[in-house]
């Protein structure tokens, strides 16, 4: 495997991310979704990064599922047993690649009556997308490459890493 984005430049991205975040929740709250399992690293983190820019984050989760293998099946899985009605939410995801399962989550949770949903992600692949759904905050944007590390994984493995890493 190849290392594709180093620790560094994750730290350093995840910073900047937050940074621009806190300057367009200027109530100083925001609900903080993170999809699991590929985002919960990157979650963390900027949640952290967010807090350390003197915005006040409660934290929530879903589980989606789309993947087997390397393979998006088409079809989105997801659970979602949150309360946003009246927030304004901060929905995290570690990588956009179809838009299936980012756009559909963002659906949901507009009809759950959000107050504003935004999307941040680590990772973009617009080359690959499927639907008309655009992050309002992006990481990096990658090639068309299975990547792996920093949580996104391939059958469960390589979440570990701390870098992102290309699968050849």
């Amino acid at each position: 495997m190849k290392v594709l984005i180093t620790e560094k430049e994750i730290r350093d991205k995840v910073s900047e991310l937050a940074e621009g975040i806190a300057k367009d929740y200027s109530s100083g709250h925001l609900h903080a979704i993170f999809v699991l399992k590929g985002a919960f690293i990157f979650s963390a983190d900027l949640v952290r990064a967010l807090s350390n820019n003197n915005v006040d984050v409660t934290v929530d989760y879903t589980i989606a599922k789309s993947y087997v293998g390397t393979e998006s099946t088409g079809e989105v899985k997801f659970s979602m047993d949150v309360d946003v009605g009246g927030k304004e939410v901060l929905l995290i995801e570690d990588i956009i690649d179809t838009g299936r399962t980012i756009k559909k989550l963002k659906e949901e949770l507009i009809k759950r009556k959000a107050d504003s949903v935004r999307v941040v992600c680590l990772l973009d692949k617009p080359s690959r997308r499927e639907v008309d759904i655009k992050a309002d905050y992006v990481g990096f944007e990658i090639p068309d490459k299975f990547v792996v590390g920093y949580g996104l994984d391939c059958d469960e493995k390589y979440r570990h890493l701390p870098c992102i890493k290309v699968i050849q």
